[in-house]
């Protein structure tokens, strides 16, 4: 019996039947779990050296109205010890749709669960702030259940911003005789983007604070639900659109491990090379703008340039520079240029110099170092009990990186390292980024070497259109281009996750498929949204110039965070 199976069988000696139960197949070990043992469950799977599924990556709703218990909670588990993950599913019934919350095993199910009670109703009973997050306060409903009309719209028409219990609270304490509450966001250049934080002020010292978010909140999910699998991908490339081919890249990955189809290996190491590019230029938008924060304007122009050359690449591949839709389930929309090659490697020479340039500047800069080390800083521990991932996480000491532990688009054949520093702080968070922007530079060296002339997009018209040449002058050809576009593909009725690290870690995509040619469901897992839930925490004893400091060391995209 192997481990996996070892695994599954401690946790059902543990429990009896009926109140977990294995699922057959699927992508994953997973298990059908009654609400009632859910916490008892979560603690022995967080606490048992066995299992050690410490870190929670997601928790999500889904809505099945024909079902007798029509919700389910979704909860998506990993180890870090083990190679070894885990889907959790439990049922709700729609008259009591009420689900234990586990936020006092993981701190990561805080938003999680606050999402999932926005969108779906369900609630988390023992959640300490269980309130709406990405909808506004006068939203009515809830918009991902399935009987929500989707162009259903609800104005906002309260100028009010709501308030925090804690703001309104006399402070009695004699060594806070002089407090204030103010609010850093949602319009201010520092926050980078709309994202709202109330704090209370000891002269300039934070005592305590909260994050409000979903200003920029799309209901990308909701959207999926009424297009085309194919059509799904000008979506994606809004969610972190400082590195849009990689959201693209994670998606199509997801469709086709339900299709059980991949990609040509021109595609995949195409899509490799920009996905590496498009790290950099995640990373340089991170240190630049946060570096600009602190007041070292000159190196954020250094690294601009860089990031500008890369654009420039993406531009040729694909006509589009910041949001490319460049990607296709089952390769590319079209091969790249024919100068493609010189052009990857122009920036190779290119880009080292400008990044040798900054650290010249700013590494063991004083005044830099004296502004981050020791600011923001969290455990190990604490940053998987959070949900950390990438950059974030690895900074903590945690060497965590998706492309090592589960491979895609061939990553275990290229050699690489996993940058990892030991701060956990502002300092370890651009030293980890740095490293990384290296290492991806390496990646696409060696991904340069090995492309090999071939097609782009598989040769299969239930997944891939057929070329318009074809289309203009073969019947069959036409028809399927138009039951393509009009019906989409039909993916296997099922659910599965796939995931990727993207450049501020784990971007999952959860997927239901009803066999039809629409997603039944998407629920995205952002790297950012577990990692920002623990910003109000970090900030807490700091002073008001050390949460700019930290807000832009962790990379927080509102379009991935609202989506």
């Amino acid at each position: 019996m192997g481990d996996r199976d070892e695994r599954m069988a401690a946790i059902r000696k543990a429990f009896p039947a009926g109140s977990v139960d294995e699922v057959p197949g699927g992508d994953m070990p997973t298990l059908r779990v009654d609400r009632r043992v859910l916490p008892e469950l979560a603690r022995l799977l967080k606490t048992d050296p066995a299992l050690d599924c410490k870190l929670l990556l997601d928790v999500c709703g889904a809505d099945y109205p024909g079902r007798a218990e029509r919700f389910e909670v979704v909860y998506h588990l990993a180890s870090l010890q083990h190679p070894f993950r885990l889907r959790l599913k439990v049922p709700v019934p729609e008259a009591d749709p009420v689900v234990p919350s586990v936020f006092g095993v993981w701190k990561a199910a805080d938003w999680f669960e606050r999402e999932a009670f926005d969108m779906f109703g369900i609630r988390f009973e023992g959640h300490p702030n269980l309130k709406r997050i990405l909808c506004h306060r006068a939203f009515q409903g809830h918009a991902l259940r399935k009987d929500y009309d989707a162009g259903q719209r609800w104005l906002l028409r309260e100028a009010e911003q709501e308030l925090p219990s804690w703001a309104t609270e006399r402070v009695e304490d004699g060594d806070h005789f002089e407090t204030q509450v103010l609010n850093l966001g949602p319009s201010h250049p520092a926050t980078h983007g709309t994202l709202r934080t109330v704090v209370r002020l000891d002269g300039e010292l934070i005592t305590k604070a909260e994050v409000e978010i979903g200003y920029l909140h799309r209901c990308f999910e909701k959207m999926a639900e009424s297009h085309t699998w194919n059509q799904v991908i000008p979506y994606t490339d809004r969610l972190n659109y400082c590195s849009a081919m990689m959201n693209g890249v994670g998606y199509a990955l997801a469709v086709e491990k339900m299709l059980g189809v991949e990609a040509p290996p021109r595609a995949q190491t195409i899509r490799l090379i920009l996905s590496e590019l498009s790290r950099i230029m995640d990373h340089i938008v991170d240190i630049g703008a946060n570096l600009n924060d602190l007041g070292a304007m000159t190196p954020f122009l250094y690294m601009y340039e860089a990031r500008e050359e890369i654009y420039s690449l993406l531009e040729a591949c694909c006509g589009s520079r910041l949001t490319m839709s460049y990607v296709r389930i089952g390769g590319l929309s079209h091969d790249v240029p024919h100068d493609f090659a010189d052009s990857v490697r122009y920036l190779l020479r290119r880009i080292p110099k400008l990044i040798g340039d900054m650290e010249t500047l700013i590494t063991n800069n004083r005044i830099f170092r004296d502004r981050t080390e020791g600011v923001g800083k969290l455990s190990a521990e604490e940053a998987v009990d959070w949900g950390w991932t990438g950059p974030c996480l690895r900074s903590t000491g945690v060497a965590y990186d998706v492309r090592k532990a589960y491979p895609y688009l061939g990553y275990e054949t290229y050699d690489f390292k996993v940058p990892v520093s030991h701060g956990g702080d502002t300092y370890a968070r651009y030293l980890v980024r740095v490293e990384e922007m290296k290492q991806s530079l390496a990646l696409v060296e060696q991904a340069l070497a090995r492309l090999e002339a071939g097609p782009v997009i598989l040769d299969n018209h239930n997944v891939a259109l057929p070329p318009k040449a074809e289309v203009y002058t073969e019947m069959e050809s036409l028809i399927w281009h138009f039951k393509l576009i009009m019906e989409g593909m039909k993916v296997p009725a099922g659910d599965g996750y796939g995931f990727t690290e993207a450049a501020n870690g784990e971007l999952g995509y959860y997927i239901v498929s009803d066999g039809g040619g629409k997603p039944y469901r998407i629920k995205v897992r952002p790297p950012c949204f577990a990692i920002f839930q623990a910003y109000p925490h970090m900030i807490e004893d700091h002073m008001v110039a050390d949460a700019v400091a930290i807000l832009g060391s962790l990379n927080v995209i509102a379009g991935e965070l609202d989506r």
